[in-house]
């Protein structure tokens, strides 16, 4: 069994116990859990701006960039599919 999978049939497990739920209830805890949440959020995004930023300075490519350019990829693909049935 991945750890993964462990650690998400052990926390469906806690989150059947009654004192857990009592506890997630907890107004505190909601808006406690809601900041992890925003600041992961948060973090993410400053991560992501700063590999963006050191991608730029070494000249390589981005994740967003290599998305555009498979769209662009599969555009002209099918143009040509459709330029080649016209021909035939």
């Amino acid at each position: 069994m991945a750890i993964k999978d462990f650690l998400t049939k052990k926390s469906f497990e806690l989150m059947q116990d009654p004192r857990v739920m009592k506890v997630m209830q907890d107004e505190r805890m909601m808006k406690a859990m809601m900041g992890a949440i925003r600041l992961r959020g948060r973090l993410q995004d400053e991560i992501d701006g700063g590999i963006d930023k050191v991608a730029e300075s070494l000249n390589l490519a981005t994740k967003k960039e290599l998305r555009e350019m498979k769209r662009s990829l599969r555009r002209m693909e099918v143009e040509l599919e459709r330029a080649q049935r016209r021909a035939e």
